[in-house]
């Protein structure tokens, strides 16, 4: 399982780390990925995900779940999270016809 966001494709970096001599070796900085399970309002269900904690914030700061998804770019989101976009939308088309 790769160590990604499934909102925001936050992944994993490399850098260096440091000894007291100054010496450096290569090491991985992982994301702080959590299994949270969110709630759609449009769809009335809920959701599992593997997301950032920095993500979770984004989606409190955006309104939830379904207006992330709405404004989120489709090439970030997860296969799982581009589905869930579709359904959205395709849900609120209907109510608003």
């Amino acid at each position: 399982m790769s160590r990604r966001c499934e909102l925001t494709a936050k992944g994993a970096q490399v850098g260096h780390k440091v000894s007291h001599s100054n010496r450096k070796t290569k090491r991985r900085f992982l994301p702080n990925l959590c299994n949270v399970t969110l709630i759609s309002d449009t769809l009335g269900r809920t959701v599992r995900l593997r997301v950032s904690t920095n993500a979770l914030k984004s989606v409190d700061h955006r309104g939830g779940l379904d207006a992330f998804l709405i404004k989120a770019n489709a090439a970030e989101l997860s296969p799982k999270a581009v589905e869930l976009k579709r359904q959205i939308e395709k849900k609120k088309l209907a109510a608003a016809s």
